[in-house]
């Protein structure tokens, strides 16, 4: 009885969702994947004929911010735009029904999906480009403060060649405090830190989900497919063999219960996969390092030579995509030709200075002759002496020695020395009188 009263409410909370979609003038085509706490529905918009992804979620809300409380809606929020993390246009909200409604982009499929029965195995070019925009998105969000804490084949879409990161219903503040929730993640993609710890992980336990996506993609099997928790840490000891003491002793500080695993050596990678090159291999390693302070960060991940080519062509993409822009925009393209000459210039002036004067003396840049002065007939002064000054040396014809001035040295106080005081200078002090105009003339 009580399930049925939970499938007649369900059905007319799917009923009621229905409406309000379309009131917001969405067509509802179809169902595309059921989860634990929301149902994805493909829907069409009456405006501009295009087709969404439509999130339902199960839950109850009471107010919009309750909804604008959503991790989810938060998270699509401060991540939006990029290329590889999937956009959110639309949040509906019916207060009355206390439905919520998520309009995302539509993709093609999700990784498992594109591997599902598949035998042939997928080209390298194609699985190095699936991982760098994985890359890329975990480099993206990890730097916005966010970790996914649930990366998956089926949390992961694709569109032809475009790979987005959805589903960030479980994602949590990288600088939120810890514990964490301990059972998050799906189990064939948990971390080591978060099966032995009692909810101490960080946002590398992304990357080795990544790293397990990274050998499904290649292989069409997971790598670690545990039937529980000891199954679980049996099957990666199976791959990777057991870790050190000193690894295992940082994780029984943050856990109640105590563990001990029989040593094993590890069987590898390569024997499942042995198509793949050495560059794929040691960047699949470093991603499934067991000590998550010696795995390697998404940032780091995308400067690994396995992604050397796709770098090398993102780069050469960059700049004819900004030797477009100049061509399109004439202004932008004179003013960058200035800068440039301008720049050349006075580099060759340099040189050209540093050639002309080696000892590196800088006189005047060009010589200009002075333009001689004319002098206008003035009136002697006739009525006043001429004025006579005693020089302080003799006379280079006499036979007298020139008198030499002693140096005086300066302390760096106001005070004069007793050799300022005793020196006193001949020259003689004369004041012209004043002058009187007349009529302009002196």
């Amino acid at each position: 009885m009580e399930n049925y009263r939970k499938c007649c409410s369900s059905d007319m909370y799917g009923r009621r969702l229905n409406q309000i979609l379309e009131q917001k003038e969405y067509k509802t085509i179809g169902k595309i994947g059921e989860g634990t706490f929301s149902d994805v529905l493909k829907v069409q918009s009456l405006n501009n004929g295009r087709c969404y992804a439509c999130k339902q979620m199960k839950q109850h809300f009471e107010s919009i911010d309750h909804v604008n409380n959503l991790r989810e809606i938060q998270a699509l929020r401060r991540l939006n735009p990029h290329p590889n993390i999937l956009t959110l246009h639309e949040v509906i909200f019916d207060k009355k029904a206390g439905a919520v409604a998520l309009i995302c982009e539509l993709m093609d499929m999700n990784i498992y999906e594109l591997i599902k029965g598949r035998k042939k195995p997928l080209p390298e070019k194609k699985i190095t480009n699936y991982m760098y925009q994985l890359c890329k998105s975990l480099d993206h969000i990890h730097r916005n403060g966010i970790f996914h804490r649930d990366v998956k084949p089926e949390n992961i879409l694709i569109k032809q060649d475009l790979l987005k990161l959805g589903d960030f219903g479980s994602c949590r503040s990288i600088h939120s405090k810890q514990p964490y929730t301990e059972y998050i993640s799906t189990r064939w993609y948990r971390a080591p830190e978060c099966l032995l710890t009692d909810g101490y992980y960080s946002y590398k336990m992304d990357i080795w989900s990544a790293g397990c996506v990274f050998y499904e993609i290649a292989s069409f099997h997971p790598l670690f497919p545990g039937s529980n928790e000891l199954d679980q840490i049996s099957k990666i000891h199976d791959i990777i063999g057991t870790p050190p003491k000193k690894i295992l002793h940082k994780f029984k500080q943050s856990r109640v219960m105590s563990f001990d695993f029989p040593i094993r050596k590890g069987k590898g990678i390569s024997p499942f996969i042995p198509n793949l090159s050495n560059k794929s291999l040691t960047l699949m390693y470093a991603m499934i390092q067991y000590d998550p302070d010696e795995r390697i960060c998404a940032h780091e991940a995308l400067q690994h030579p396995y992604f050397r080519e796709l770098r090398l062509a993102e780069k050469q993409a960059l700049t004819i995509h900004r030797k477009m822009r100049l061509v399109e925009n004439p202004l932008e393209r004179d003013s960058l030709g200035l800068r440039r000459v301008s720049k050349e210039d006075q580099r060759q002036n340099f040189f050209r200075q540093a050639q002309e004067n080696p000892l590196g003396h800088h006189g005047l840049p060009n010589a200009v002759e002075l333009p001689k002065l004319t002098v206008p007939a003035v009136t002697n002064l006739t009525s006043y002496p001429n004025p006579s000054f005693q020089s302080v040396f003799t006379l280079p014809a006499s036979n007298r020695q020139v008198q030499i001035l002693q140096p005086i040295t300066y302390f760096g106080t106001h005070r004069k020395s007793e050799k300022q005081k005793e020196f006193k200078s001949p020259m003689k002090q004369y004041h012209l009188p004043a002058l009187e105009r007349r009529g302009g003339r002196f």
